[in-house]
């Protein structure tokens, strides 16, 4: 007896072929090595190191004053915007017949998140005016958008046209992540290199939530 399929027959795994699943794993495991390491390096920190005040400095000395500005910089990684974002690329998978694409739309930005809040930030305890602030929430919520929307839109083939618009919205967002992470730095909420751990939590829940849809799809499309 063979399973239903849960997406269409023929259709290409979230990361391709071969090659797909072996640059996920490698991109973890960087992800992994990196979030130890910046964490372990910085636990129960509470000032700047020489590194982070080098790059720090000059986004506060130079938009401090303008709160009004860094709270518009640091509004894309926060909740409001993440749920539309996830929700607009799931509906447009769903338009797609792409079922998985649309369970890493919805769950990417949500654990990615979670596991920064619930186990990272009380593993490392690293401080910034007395906030816990390793790894940056708002890097992994923007990040883990970026990436699902790399995987989802950027990676699968497609005419000229359409993967110049896609690549147009690549860029909208690689801005906005730029932004956001200007904004938390002049903001006094992260130090540089928090925004680098977040940055690497949102890719690599990227990578394991790729892995572990194209595995269970594997398993589902198999005879019984």
């Amino acid at each position: 007896m063979r399973r239903k399929p849960w997406r269409p027959a023929g259709a290409r795994p979230l990361l391709g072929a071969g090659p797909g699943r072996r640059v996920a794993w490698v991109l973890l495991g960087v992800c992994v090595v990196v979030v130890l390491a910046i964490g372990a390096a910085f636990a129960h920190q509470t000032t700047a190191d020489g590194f982070d005040r080098v790059v720090d400095d000059p986004f506060i000395n130079g938009l401090g004053r303008d709160q009004a500005l860094l709270d518009w910089m640091e509004y894309p990684g926060t909740q409001v915007p993440a749920v539309v974002l996830s929700l607009a690329m799931a509906i447009a998978a769903l338009a797609r017949r792409r079922l998985d694409g649309v369970v890493l739309a919805l769950l990417a930005d949500l654990i990615a998140t979670r596991i920064d809040e619930i186990v990272l930030k009380p593993l490392f305890d690293r401080t910034y005016l007395g906030a816990v602030s390793y790894p940056s929430g708002h890097t992994t919520s923007i990040v883990s958008i970026v990436a699902v929307y790399v995987v989802l839109f950027v990676i699968p083939p497609g005419n000229s046209r359409g993967r110049a618009w896609r690549l147009g919205g690549l860029a909208v967002l690689l801005a906005l992540t730029l932004i956001t992470v200007i904004g938390v730095i002049g903001l006094r909420w992260h130090y540089f290199t928090d925004t680098v751990g977040g940055a690497a939590v949102g890719v690599g829940t990227v990578c394991v939530l790729c892995l572990l849809i194209d595995a269970s799809a594997r398993w589902l499309r198999q005879p019984r």
